[in-house]
C-alpha cells in the first residue's frame, strides 16, 4: 500500500470517528437530552457525580471523552467513574471479565510527515502538522475483577455544606471582576466583567453557583486569559459555539466541585444542532476548549483544596 493510500485511509478513519461522535451527540440533543448534563442522583445514575479518571494513572479525562464516559456510566449503570484499558487492568493484577464490552475514547494529536519536513527544509517554510484521531477502548472498574482495593473503591461525595463557600472563594481567587446585581447574567468582553443576579433571585440557590461558573467560563476566553474568539453576535454560529463551550465548562467545573450540573440555555439546542450538523469536528473542539476553561478556573483553588489536581487532568492526547 502506498503512503498516499495510507494517508487517505487515515483521513477517512478520522472523518468517520468525528462523524460517529458527532452523530451520538446530535441524537442526544434531538431527543431533548443534553450530554453534559446527566441525571445524577436518580435511580438511573448509580455512580456519584465526579469527573471520570483513569484508574491506573490517576489522570482525569477531559474534552469529548468526559461526555462519552459520563454517557456510558448512565447507560450501563456503572457505580463509579474509574476507567482503564485491558492492559492496565492486567498490569494492576486484575482482569476485564469475559464478555464485557468496552467504551471507545479518543486520542488526538498532530504529527509532521518526513516528506513535509523535507519540503520545509528545502523551501524555508514552516512545516505543516497533520492532525490525527485514534480510538482506544477503556473499561469501567466495575467491569473488572481482581483490582487492588484502592482502585476498585468508590469514594463517597463530600458533605454538601462545603460546596457554596468553595465556589464563592474560587470566584474571588480568579481575580475576575465579578459583580452581583441586576436581573440577568452576562459577561461583558469589552469591559471584562461578569455580572450575575443575587442568589435570592434564583428558585434554587445552587443555580446561582452554576450560573456564576457559566459566566466565568466566558470570561476565561478573554485575550489575556485563554484568548478565544468572543466576537460572535447574538444569534450567530460563533455565539452558539461559545455558549456551547461555556455550558460544558460549567458542567465540568460543577462535577469537579460535586455540584450537580444543569443546562442553563436549553433554548440554544437548535443553534447547537445547526453548528454540529455543519461541522463534524465542532463538538470535539468545543469540549476541548471547555476543559481548558475549567482547568483555568479550577486552577485558582488552593492546592490543598483541589478535588482534582491540575496535574491529573489530561486532554485527548493522553486519553488512554
Amino acid at each position: 500500500m502506498s503512503r498516499h493510500d495510507r494517508s487517505a485511509r487515515s483521513g477517512s478513519d478520522r472523518a468517520n470517528l468525528y462523524d460517529e461522535i458527532t452523530g451520538k451527540i446530535i441524537a442526544e440533543l434531538e431527543a431533548g437530552r443534553v450530554p453534559w448534563v446527566q441525571p445524577w442522583g436518580t435511580a438511573s445514575a448509580k455512580a456519584p457525580l465526579a469527573m471520570p479518571r483513569n484508574a491506573a494513572t490517576g489522570r482525569g479525562y477531559s474534552g469529548i471523552n468526559v461526555l462519552i464516559l459520563w454517557g456510558a456510566v448512565i447507560e450501563h449503570g456503572f457505580p463509579g467513574q474509574s476507567w482503564l484499558t485491558f492492559r492496565q487492568a492486567l498490569s494492576l493484577g486484575g482482569n476485564v471479565r469475559k464478555g464485557e464490552r468496552g467504551t471507545t475514547v479518543v486520542y488526538a494529536d498532530r504529527f509532521i510527515p518526513d516528506e513535509e519536513k523535507k519540503r520545509a527544509r528545502e523551501t524555508g517554510e514552516e512545516a505543516q502538522a497533520i492532525p490525527f484521531l485514534k480510538r482506544f477502548t477503556v473499561f469501567n472498574a466495575a467491569q473488572c475483577d481482581g483490582l487492588p482495593e484502592e482502585v476498585a473503591v468508590i469514594a463517597p461525595p463530600p458533605p454538601p455544606g462545603l460546596i457554596e463557600p468553595r465556589v464563592e472563594a474560587l470566584i474571588e481567587a480568579t481575580g475576575i471582576d465579578f459583580r452581583i446585581g441586576g436581573n440577568r447574567a452576562f459577561y461583558m468582553p469589552a469591559l471584562d466583567y461578569v455580572q450575575v443576579p443575587p442568589p435570592q433571585a434564583y428558585f434554587e440557590p445552587i443555580n446561582w453557583h452554576r450560573t456564576a461558573l457559566h459566566e466565568l467560563g466566558h470570561a476565561s476566553g478573554a485575550p489575556h486569559r485563554l484568548s478565544r474568539d468572543l466576537s460572535g453576535s447574538f444569534g450567530s454560529k460563533k455565539y452558539a459555539f461559545e455558549e456551547l463551550i461555556a455550558e460544558m465548562n460549567a458542567a465540568f467545573c460543577c462535577a469537579s466541585l460535586w455540584i450537580v450540573p444543569t443546562v442553563r440555555h436549553a433554548d440554544y439546542i437548535a443553534a447547537w444542532l445547526e453548528v454540529l450538523r455543519e461541522d463534524n469536528r465542532a463538538i470535539v473542539r468545543a469540549a476541548s476548549q471547555a476543559s481548558k476553561a475549567a482547568d483555568y478556573i479550577l486552577g485558582f483553588l488552593p492546592e490543598d483544596e483541589r478535588l482534582v489536581p491540575a496535574s491529573a487532568h489530561t486532554d485527548e492526547r493522553e486519553a488512554a
